[in-house]
């Protein structure tokens, strides 16, 4: 059997395939203070509740330092592109990756390929709970919204996505929705909070309220705007806003709290 409904008895089964969700995972208050570094020795002297780090560049060490400051640790990892600079790339089969997302080395995967996928990902999500993570940050799960090279639709992503919060949540750690704030509606109830990016430069803040309404955590990174821009509009929603430089090597942080 091919075409559609074989794509729909396939997913349905792995879904089955993933463990029962560990029920102890972290549940991220709605006011939680954090720092986000994806680039050079972390900066693990901010005064914050939890950290957003890359989960294939830091090791357990950093994640039990961290710890022992009585911080949480997000683990930040690519769902929605392959990199080619990471350990796995060569896992990616050249059917899958499409167009590049404007960044050196990465490319649109085809989430419609779930078969191939999954093995990756979970891999990927495995390191970050050996690793001793809190809370995965899914990146890059829009494609269908940017010139992917696939024909893909807003409802494309959505049971990756599922899939992609169920399969952290068996291995004991939260997962964030990160942008595609359009399709909130469909996603706050897999995920335990948002992390967006310059909501407030396109107005798109308001898409992310049903988290806030939920009592989980609004998480937004603003890089062009001043504080003075935005940091009361976030703190009137609720939203945990901060300015912070787009390579986020931690050059500027300048939190609205």
């Amino acid at each position: 059997m091919r075409g559609p409904a074989a794509v729909v008895l396939a997913l349905a089964a792995m879904l089955a395939a993933v463990p029962s969700a560990v029920a102890g995972w972290w549940r991220p208050p709605q006011r939680l203070t954090w720092y986000w570094q994806l680039q050079g020795a972390v900066k693990n002297d901010k005064a914050v509740d939890a950290y957003d780090i890359d989960g294939f560049e830091n090791d357990a060490g950093e994640v039990a330092l961290l710890h022992g400051q009585g911080k949480r640790v997000i683990c930040y990892i690519d769902v929605g592109t392959s990199e080619n600079f990471r350990p796995d790339y060569r896992s990616f089969p050249a059917s899958v990756k499409g167009r590049s997302n404007g960044w050196p080395g990465e490319r649109w995967l085809d989430v419609r390929r779930l078969d191939v996928l999954a093995p990756i990902m979970s891999a990927r999500f495995e390191m970050c709970a050996q690793k001793g993570f809190d809370a995965v940050e899914p990146d890059n799960m829009e494609a269908y919204a940017n010139a992917s090279g696939f024909p893909l639709t807003a409802s494309d992503p959505l049971a990756y996505n599922e899939w992609v919060a169920q399969t952290v949540h068996a291995l004991g750690m939260a997962v964030l929705q990160k942008n595609d704030g359009e399709q909130t509606q469909q996603q706050v109830k897999d995920f335990d909070g948002a992390l967006a990016e310059q909501c407030n430069q396109y107005h798109e803040c308001s898409d992310y309220m049903l988290y806030l309404q939920a009592g989980k955590p609004v998480l937004n990174a603003e890089y062009r705007l001043g504080k003075s821009r935005f940091c009361a509009a976030d703190e009137s929603s609720g939203i945990m806003g901060a300015r912070l430089n787009l390579a986020l090597n931690g050059r500027r942080f300048e939190p609205c709290w």
